[in-house]
């Protein structure tokens, strides 16, 4: 993705005050301008020369453009975001391409896009059990996210496969045995711990090779695409998208928030 550059910025922001300028000359330059003749080279000039220099005597003007233009891209990227997560809101709590745990009938639900291979992910680990354990109305989604490389790919379609045969709890614990492995996690570590967890390891095998676990996992990358996520972990309560290890405590007063007034910010 080609990030703009300040002087890009700085010429987008500044339009908008180059037709302001030229509106404000037009309308003062007499009855022919106001039927809509065009600028003479010398009213050309004069709108030039004032922009420039209420520039020059005013530079905070481009500082304080740049900060309007980047309050109205974070408003516009919010807003789009919360309505992707509404345009796929069956999709991303289906049981086919998800793990439910915590209260599947819980009041609130928090979605997590992960990685196995992802530090963050391993840190925000903990704060989702905490969650779990602490709120018994907490719905937990888990969906397998592999963007960091082959490995990640190899774990998730072991973690995939194993879902046919534990739930709830039990994978759970399995799923964070797998989160808390130190170093690369790749499909021979998963299968270990899948044996740890009591699973029938043949059958992960024969799983791990079906379309509908290849399927899985292709259907939440595709998701995660649409929804704009770029990395990992990336949660989902009521409609927002919060990116990163951001705490267990910010993820609670989210979720405090959405039971209270159906918001992630009630004061918004």
């Amino acid at each position: 993705m080609a990030f703009p550059t300040l002087t890009s910025l700085a010429r987008a922001c500044l339009r908008p005050a180059t037709v302001a300028l030229g509106l404000w000359l037009a309308a003062s330059a007499g009855p022919a301008m106001a039927q809509g003749q065009p600028l003479s080279p010398e009213q050309r000039k004069a709108v030039t020369d004032l922009i420039r220099e209420t520039i020059l005597k005013n530079p905070e003007i481009i500082q304080d453009a740049l900060i309007e233009l980047e309050r109205r891209n974070t408003v516009a990227q919010a807003d789009a975001q919360r309505n992707a997560v509404a345009a796929e809101k069956a999709r991303i709590t289906d049981p086919a391409t998800s793990v439910i745990i915590g209260n599947p009938e819980g009041d609130i639900t928090l979605v997590e896009f992960m990685d196995y291979n992802c530090g963050f992910c391993k840190r925000a680990m903990e704060d989702v059990t905490a969650l779990s354990k602490a709120d018994p109305k907490l719905r937990v989604v888990l969906k397998d996210f592999p963007i960091l490389g082959p490995d990640s790919v190899e774990a998730s379609r072991v973690a995939v496969a194993v879902k046919n045969q534990l739930q709830g709890a039990k994978y759970f614990e399995f799923h964070n045995k797998l989160m808390g492995v130190k170093g690369k996690v790749n499909a021979a570590k998963a299968l270990d711990i899948a044996k740890e967890a009591g699973a029938d390891i043949a059958q992960v095998k024969k799983d791990m090779e079906a379309p509908a676990t290849k399927a899985a996992i292709e259907d939440t990358v595709a998701l995660g695409d649409r929804l704009g996520l770029t990395g990992t972990p990336a949660f989902i309560v009521g409609d927002e998208i919060v990116f990163g290890a951001v705490g267990q405590a910010a993820l609670k007063a989210k979720i405090d928030s959405v039971r209270r007034c159906g918001k992630t910010d009630c004061a918004g």
